[in-house]
């Protein structure tokens, strides 16, 4: 039976930290769903669409990770794609109290689906989407956190030409 995971995220953007998980996921897994996240309720930089196409981009070498959106359940999303675990990438002590608490609520709802963590590689520690969006918005060099291609899409998006 093939190991598939559910790699959820809003990808706004696409960071090296996400692009570290999901190359040491693919030595444990045998397929990965990178899942972008919709919430109505949350404010983006990019549209889903723009964020598809950059993960798209970013990971077209690699011919065992599927890109897909979904809203609602994670848990019920990753049933439905018959994924047998969700993968989760943890930076710091401060992502570890919510992500648990996510563990347990999605293990609540659904015994069949476990949730595996991987620390994220010491390089990427201090790395996120939206501290990214803040040093790019205010002129930061971003260069080396993100893909060249997610770096220009970001450079567009905020209307510099450097």
């Amino acid at each position: 039976m093939q190991k598939v995971a559910i790699y959820p995220g809003s990808f706004d953007p696409v960071t090296n930290g996400h692009l570290d998980i999901i190359e040491r996921g693919l030595n444990i897994f045998d397929k990965l769903i990178v899942a972008i996240m919709h919430n109505p309720v949350k404010e983006y930089l990019f549209t889903v669409e723009e964020r598809f196409d950059m993960l798209s981009t970013t990971l077209k070498k690699f011919k065992t990770v599927e890109i897909d959106t979904f809203d609602g359940l994670l848990v019920d999303y990753a049933a439905k794609r018959k994924a047998q675990a969700i993968l989760r990438g943890m930076r710091a002590v401060s992502d570890f109290e919510y992500e648990f608490q996510m563990a347990l609520m999605n293990r609540r709802l659904n015994r069949e689906i476990q949730t595996v963590f991987l620390m994220t590689g010491l390089r990427w520690i201090f790395t996120s989407s939206s501290i990214i969006k803040e040093a790019a918005q205010f002129g930061g060099n971003i260069e080396g956190m993100v893909s060249p291609f997610v770096y220009q899409k970001i450079k567009e998006k905020f209307g510099r030409k450097d």
